[in-house]
């Protein structure tokens, strides 16, 4: 009965996710994270203050500050510290919590003989409290709802789109025109179809609900560190290194996958996919991205940055719609892969 109980978890967190959305935030394990990374992130900044280098003259008697290079070096190791204290807290909590289940089925198996209905109903307990577990790490129903809302504000008023897309993305929106909005929105739905959707249910396929939360934290420190320079007056270009390079990592297949089911679902050339992808600075963003960008034959980008699908057309306001349909199709292909794949996991593990 325990071979069921992963892809029965996967398919109620997906079926809580659809008909109820996100707990409520005092009981949401991201927004612990969020809130553990935004303290550890200020003690973080105020420690390294010292370490910057005066830029004026100081006053002979004044105490000298650290050579750059040895700022830089403390910068990185200091957040790798607070970004490891933080995964540890957290994956271990999950191990605990997924022992325990596992340890509650497996008691009932002793007690109960194979194929009873009490087996049966620990085994559906079991994986109910998993999928509420796991849940909280996939976002797509709040995902969806959050890209039709940057398209429902610019029916209002161009200001009321670039406010509601400040909701999904750090860059600057203030400027942005109602074209550049809707491309904006349609990025931000390809890049967190990976990162809300489908890298948590690949790295639960591979390692169970640790894998599930060890990603979710390292994809939101990545979200709240991971800047190059100065955000928002905070200096993370080594302080966030660790947080980037571990989320860089983490989603390489991962993204490739997502590109690769949006390509394959929506009829999309894999040699013009693999083009397109490596033109963002980032390694991995590029493949949801350009896939989307091609499935719909219309140009994404950043200013002065990248353009994705250069010759495609200017996004259309049905267009976000379309996009969210192609996005859907690739957690329907996704599902099944995963089910054969939790499956045969739990073959192995037993």
């Amino acid at each position: 009965m325990s071979l069921h109980v992963p892809a029965l978890a996967l398919l109620l967190a997906l079926l809580v996710d659809r008909w109820f959305g996100e707990p409520p935030v005092r009981l949401h394990p991201v927004v612990w994270m969020g809130n553990y990374l935004g303290w550890a992130g200020a003690r973080l900044q105020r420690g390294l203050r010292a370490a910057t280098p005066v830029l004026v003259p100081a006053p002979i008697n004044a105490p000298q500050a650290e050579p750059q290079e040895t700022a830089d070096y403390k910068a990185f190791w200091l957040g790798a510290l607070y970004w490891m204290g933080g995964v540890a807290l957290f994956t271990v909590a999950a191990v605990w919590l997924e022992n325990l289940l596992w340890g509650g089925l497996r008691w009932v198996a002793v007690v109960a003989s194979a194929g009873t209905a009490a087996s049966w109903l620990a085994a559906g307990m079991t994986a109910l409290l998993m999928a509420l577990l796991l849940k909280p790490m996939l976002a797509w129903t709040m995902l969806q709802s959050e890209v039709q809302a940057v398209e429902g504000a610019l029916g209002q008023s161009l200001q009321a789109g670039r406010e509601r897309l400040s909701w999904l993305v750090s860059r600057d929106t203030t400027t942005l025109s109602e074209a550049q909005v809707r491309e904006s929105a349609i990025e931000s739905l390809a890049e967190n179809l990976n990162d809300s959707v489908v890298a948590p249910i690949f790295w639960f396929v591979l390692l169970g609900l640790p894998g599930a939360v060890f990603y979710r934290f390292a994809n939101t420190a990545d979200a709240m560190w991971g800047y190059k320079g100065v955000y928002k007056g905070q200096n993370w270009e080594w302080a966030g290194k660790c947080a980037a390079r571990v989320d860089d990592v983490l989603n390489w297949l991962p993204a490739r996958l997502t590109g690769l089911l949006l390509a394959l679902t929506c009829g999309v050339s894999l040699q013009v996919l693999r083009r397109e992808a490596s033109k963002t600075p980032s390694p991995n963003s590029g493949w949801p991205m350009a896939a989307m960008a091609l499935a719909l034959n219309i140009h994404l980008g950043k200013p002065g940055v990248y353009v994705l699908n250069p010759t495609g057309g200017t996004p259309l306001p049905a267009q976000t719609q379309h996009a969210i349909f192609y996005a859907s199709k690739v957690l329907l292909a996704l599902v099944p892969i995963a089910l054969v794949a939790l499956y045969f996991r739990a073959l192995v593990v037993l």
